[in-house]
């Protein structure tokens, strides 16, 4: 993937956000989230952009601070900072009333979620994939023994390891986790909202999908499982299938 496909966006705290936008003048859009310590160099962001492409509609994703390429440290980082990052590039690079389909994969449902109330009256449907809103208090906090929690609370770091990678995780992080809670809520948006959760998802359980259908009373749900798809879902058919989702998806307009 070249560099020049990606700009760099400066936020109001004078961070750099490293995007790609794609087809500006369209009147629908595709914005990605990606997920934790993740970036949009890989497999799906690319995916969906060549979707976007051949389709010509418009696309947008986007590299929270801390992330990537984008500046700022990550350990800085939270999830009410990473959910301003996007709603400001959201809002700057996307003009006017255009329609809007967020797709969020693993933490990036869970940031997409949390600006459901901003954009809420441009947005068309959901995607999540192996969505994890509300993991740093579920699948970390909770799982830690004492002696961690004791780290994290006094030292306000501990670097946790998960087979061949290292996770930084903040006492700050935690804490605003908790500040953005998404489970609890409803949004009544009569939109169609669709998960896509691998069976063979070692990271984040097929419960968490199952929990962001009942935030939706009122949409048209669908919670698609992959048989041997595990937390990246990244192959080439499960790729497909997201994109046959989004036609339907688009076909309803």
């Amino acid at each position: 993937m070249t560099s020049k496909r990606f700009k760099f966006f400066i936020t109001s705290n004078k961070k750099k956000i490293r995007y790609q936008l794609l087809n500006q003048e369209k009147d629908l859009f595709i914005i990605f989230f990606h997920g934790f310590m993740s970036d949009i160099t890989g497999e799906k962001p690319s995916t969906f952009r060549k979707y976007c492409r051949k389709k010509k509609i418009g696309f947008l994703t986007f590299e929270y601070s801390g992330h990537g390429k984008s500046s700022g440290k990550f350990i800085k980082g939270n999830i009410s900072k990473w959910s301003n990052d996007a709603k400001q590039i959201i809002k700057a690079k996307i003009k006017g009333k255009k329609k809007l389909i967020f797709i969020g994969s693993s933490m990036g449902s869970w940031i997409a979620l949390n600006l459901f109330s901003v954009f809420k009256k441009q947005i068309k449907g959901f995607i999540g994939i192996s969505s994890a809103p509300e993991f740093l208090e579920k699948l970390m906090w909770k799982k830690f023994t004492k002696k961690i929690k004791k780290i994290i609370m006094t030292n306000k770091i501990y670097h946790l390891e998960e087979s061949e990678y290292t996770y930084p995780i903040t006492k700050q992080l935690i804490m605003s986790g908790r500040k953005n809670r998404v489970l609890n809520k409803k949004i009544n948006l009569n939109i169609p909202i669709t998960l896509f959760h691998g069976l063979k998802d070692e990271v984040v359980p097929l419960m968490f999908s199952k929990k962001i259908l009942k935030i939706f009373p009122k949409a048209k749900k669908k919670l698609i499982k992959i048989k041997n798809g595990n937390h990246s879902l990244s192959k080439r058919n499960d790729l497909k299938k997201i994109c046959e989702e989004l036609d339907c998806i688009i076909r309803l307009f």
